[in-house]
């Protein structure tokens, strides 16, 4: 049995190592309180949040097909809740059955396998009866393969059948089995026989035993092994061990199926459970949310209203501040503008909703348009290296120069003040040529500088290849926090922080004066 709630066409392997740049876009994009949100409290909700988001997905079919599921997620919540807790129970209830000796015993084993069974099948039905209850109320593809799965192959006479099979190995009326002499007169060929017939309840069992009884002069072998004769019974239970050896052993690996079944859906089920926690989450905060719409890559699509930083949000008791961004084809974003102004959050939120969008999820927006990157890559500042191994450019050079070796046409790369650790001339020439080489691989970028000389390099009114942003200014020097169209400006605005942190003007300035970048 198979879920196939993540991919269409096999099951979902988180990879045993993370990905090469996953520590880069937890920090830069404090993606761990997206995660802690989808996790809820739940450890294991928690590695499935960071499995599915950082393993992006690359082709337009499979983002669909997950969007497609996490749709019937939000219109169906409480039956998927329903079925992710019985995959739950499974996994937790198999982990108290008993079974210390199973490993070295056959009866052990079979034992073991057989109280198993019995919760999985009391599972499964229960799996079942939601598929003849719901289905009709779920229209994806994924899910409505997997109801279809669930009443096909655990149908009524299925599971009676099996129901039959685990009574029937519980032995109550001893083991018919057959056996031959091997070399040295030694037992060979054991072979388990099924009975004629089955006592199922005590009085039949009963009935049986005393037929047995009366019957046993007609018998032409019968051996009765004395109460105190430790070797006969032991004998006795080294035959038994040769008859079920093999039929503990297929019952266990049964049982084991069903388990990585169990495990399977839970993983799968999680990624789905952690989206409809995050959605609660939103709701609460009457922030909004959208599926968003991909194309495939190498379209340069990107187009949102009203996109903000969820991390930010999920951190607020208010709603932070939307923007609204139109870059059409273009590869290159250029974000410049005053300090403190929002530019950082923006760009944060650009990468989040775009990994969230290429794991299938939703992105916290009005609506959101992009298209397919084969990678995702960012490069914020840093701080100082207290161990001072190294200074802070040779920090971002190796940081980029890592980037470079892993980025592929189509990706998108998103920088945040790199290289403004030396000066303005020496940072403008680096950044200047490493654009221009990533503009060439078709590779998007989206990048807020301080930097008037690299910012100006690129500014041509007409040029369709490049958007430039600034963070809004008003006349007073309040932000907004708002992002618009607009060429880049020779100032950072300092001197509002000035006041804003010692409540007047820079001795020898005026209220309108600007603070030149660099």
């Amino acid at each position: 049995m198979k879920a196939f709630l993540m991919f269409e066409d096999r099951d979902f392997e988180p990879r045993k190592s993370p990905v090469p740049n996953a520590e880069e876009l937890m920090q830069d994009l404090e993606l761990d309180t997206l995660f802690l949100s989808m996790a809820a409290g739940d450890e294991f909700l928690h590695e499935a949040a960071r499995s599915s988001v950082l393993e992006s997905l690359h082709d337009l079919e499979s983002i669909q097909y997950r969007q497609q599921i996490l749709t019937d997620c939000m219109s169906q919540s409480n039956t998927v809740r329903q079925i992710y807790a019985v995959a739950v129970e499974a996994i937790e209830r198999e982990k108290k059955v008993w079974g210390w000796m199973s490993a070295r015993y056959p009866e052990g084993t079979l034992h073991r396998s057989i109280d198993v069974l019995q919760i999985f099948v009391e599972l499964l039905k229960r799996l079942r009866n939601m598929a003849d209850l719901h289905r009709a109320n779920f229209h994806s593809a994924g899910f409505r393969r997997f109801f279809a799965m669930l009443q096909s192959e655990l149908n009524d006479e299925y599971l009676r059948t099996v129901e039959e099979h685990l009574e029937r190995l519980k032995f109550r009326d001893g083991i018919l089995m057959s056996a031959q002499l091997g070399p040295g007169n030694k037992g060979a060929n054991y072979v388990l026989c099924k009975p004629s017939y089955i006592a199922r309840t005590w009085f039949e069992r009963l009935q049986n035993w005393m037929s047995l009884k009366a019957n046993s002069e007609d018998r032409e072998y019968v051996y009765e092994v004395h109460e105190r004769d430790e070797a006969g019974y032991r004998a006795l239970s080294e035959l038994r061990t040769h008859g079920i050896a093999h039929i503990a052993s297929a019952l266990a690996q049964s049982t084991d199926h069903i388990l990585a079944f169990f495990r399977m859906l839970r993983l799968e089920m999680g990624f789905y459970i952690g989206c409809l926690n995050l959605r609660d989450q939103i709701l609460q905060q009457q922030a909004s949310y959208c599926l968003p719409v991909p194309s495939p890559g190498g379209q340069k699509t990107l187009a949102a209203r009203g996109l903000y930083d969820v991390c930010l949000q999920l951190g607020s008791n208010d709603r932070v501040v939307s923007n609204d961004v139109d870059a059409g084809n273009r590869s290159l974003l250029m974000i410049t503008g005053a300090n403190r102004g929002g530019k950082s959050t923006f760009l944060r939120s650009i990468g989040v909703a775009q990994l969230m969008m290429q794991c299938g999820m939703f992105v916290p927006a009005e609506s959101f348009e992009a298209c397919i990157c084969s990678g995702i890559f960012t490069h914020f500042k840093r701080e100082e290296d207290v161990t001072m191994k190294s200074g802070k450019l040779d920090e971002e050079l190796a940081r980029m120069s890592a980037i470079i070796d892993r980025v592929a046409p189509h990706g998108m790369v998103v920088l945040n003040e790199s290289f403004a650790s030396t000066n303005e001339r020496e940072g403008s020439e680096i950044a200047r040529q490493i654009l221009r080489a990533l503009l060439e691989m078709d590779v998007r970028v989206a990048y807020v500088t301080h930097m008037f000389d690299l910012a100006q390099s690129f500014y041509q009114p007409d040029d369709e290849n490049v958007l430039f942003l600034r963070a809004e200014r008003l006349a007073g020097g309040q932000r907004t926090f708002r992002l618009i169209v607009g060429e880049p400006l020779p100032t950072s605005y300092g001197e509002d922080l000035y006041r804003q942190i010692f409540g007047a003007s820079p001795a020898g300035t005026s209220s309108a004066s600007q603070t030149p970048i660099g």
